[in-house]
């Protein structure tokens, strides 16, 4: 193949790409000062970040019915950016579209320093921020995974500068951001150890220094241990997994074009970074609630391996190519994608907040946006909460005695089974169905 005609197919996926996700992005960009709940996680961030930034207790006692199951940092950087009297979720959207839009440059700076062609730099970096925009809806939703991602690339970019010391304790940080993000510390440190043993272990030490101060900070700050936070019980199944493999669509080609990566640094790093985000993703992804952030560290190494690709003969075609199933799913799936907003959807949730002002007293919130919008507050974590019922790592009396109680002024729920058959039995002996829309159902006493 000439030099011409690879030159030419990566330019052209880099603008299909552009086209494509550009009006995406815009998309989200206009959505973020919308009162409509993207996420779950939207609000669940939030009701912490508030916590943290009003002071109380950040991580409540295990039989509490708000859970804590993520490390610190990004409540308090939230918080900070609200200030008094703001929309935390305001804050966390603009937070997570800027931490996108620094992951995107923290691809784009590591392709750099690898030496990779400006259009095989732009090759990778698209391929990652369309997988995100097209299978996701992370880019401005309220969540600390980008942020976390952007910290770590910000480590990785230290350490291909020989920068170590720095590389540790970024890679150490980014673990109290968002505590998932194992793949690419892990694959750094076996890298560095298969090129140099000496300095890749002194290079685990300084990590586990920086994470164990960090461990050690936590627990004389908050007074607990953060791996119990962590830990709250979780449901596993095989069908999470293969569901989420159904999801791994974009990752074949760009896999099958590492094939034609050189044995050199740079693709010993892009093969151990490919290969610990899978298995770990894959691990991760097992568990309830787990969505396709399982697998940004995937998308993140294969767009590292696509900008490596691009310059190797005919795998310059196969680099190219691997944009085209992105394509073909957004044009496919256009009028019924991954992102909720909508101008009916958007009408829904006013009226929505509005009942839930209207009821005196405090609501039980799934979607947690809906009661901090309304000035409710957040009363019970509706998923963490049944996670534990249904692991039978949790009692369900206290709970079902508040809602029989009629403790509730009023419950939105998306599934009346998802707190365990005790709790929807009270739910269906002492509340009625007020109505139901695309925000779930509204129950009353």
């Amino acid at each position: 193949m000439t030099l011409r005609l690879s030159t030419a197919l990566a330019w052209y996926a880099v603008a299909a790409l552009a086209v494509a996700i550009l009006p995406l992005l815009v998309r989200n960009l206009l959505a973020i000062p919308a009162h409509v709940p993207l996420d779950p996680n939207e609000g669940w961030n939030a009701a912490h970040a508030l916590a943290a930034l009003a002071g109380h207790r950040l991580y409540p006692p295990p039989q509490a019915l708000m859970i804590n199951n993520y490390p610190p940092l990004s409540f308090y950087l939230v918080g900070a950016i609200a200030g008094r009297g703001g929309d935390a979720i305001l804050a966390g959207r603009t937070m997570s579209l800027v931490a996108f839009l620094l992951t995107c440059a923290g691809i784009a700076a590591c392709l750099n320093v690898m030496k990779c062609h400006p259009r095989n730099i732009a090759l990778g970096t698209s391929f990652f921020a369309a997988v995100l925009l097209i299978d996701s809806d992370y880019v401005g939703m309220y969540d600390p995974q980008l942020l976390g991602h952007a910290v770590q690339l910000a480590a990785l970019l230290m350490l291909l500068r020989q920068r170590q010391l720095l590389a540790a304790l970024l890679f150490a940080a980014s673990l109290f951001i968002k505590h998932n993000l194992l793949a690419l510390p892990l694959a750094s440190t076996l890298w560095l150890v298969i090129q140099d043993r000496r300095a890749g272990l002194q290079f685990l030490l300084w990590e586990l220094a920086f994470t164990l101060a960090g461990l050690v900070v936590f627990q004389l700050v908050f007074g607990a241990s953060l791996l119990a936070q962590l830990a709250s019980p979780r449901l596993f199944s095989p069908v999470n997994l293969s569901v989420a493999i159904t999801n791994l669509w974009w990752a074949p080609l760009p896999l099958a074009a590492m094939a034609g990566l050189w044995p050199d640094r740079s693709s010993l790093f892009c093969t151990l970074y490919t290969g610990a985000a899978a298995i770990l993703g894959l691990i991760f992804a097992a568990g309830d609630g787990v969505d396709i952030n399982a697998f940004f560290d995937l998308a993140i190494a294969l767009s590292l391996a696509l900008g490596l690709a691009g310059d190797r003969g005919r795998w310059a075609v196969l680099s190219a190519a691997s944009v085209l199933p992105l394509v073909i799913f957004l044009a496919v799936n256009i009028r019924d994608n991954n992102f909720f907003y909508s101008r009916d959807f958007a009408k829904q949730s006013a009226n929505d907040i509005d009942f839930l002002k209207s009821r005196s007293g405090p609501v039980l919130c799934d979607q947690l946006s809906l009661c901090l919008w309304a000035g409710k507050g957040a009363q019970v974590d509706v998923f963490n909460v049944g996670e534990g019922i249904k692991s039978g790592a949790r009692d369900p009396s206290s709970l079902a005695r508040m809602i029989s109680n009629r403790q509730f002024a009023a419950l939105q729920l998306d599934d009346l089974n998802e707190m365990g058959p005790t709790v929807r039995q009270a739910i269906l002996k002492h509340y009625r169905l007020h109505h139901a829309d695309d925000n779930g159902k509204f129950l009353v006493p």
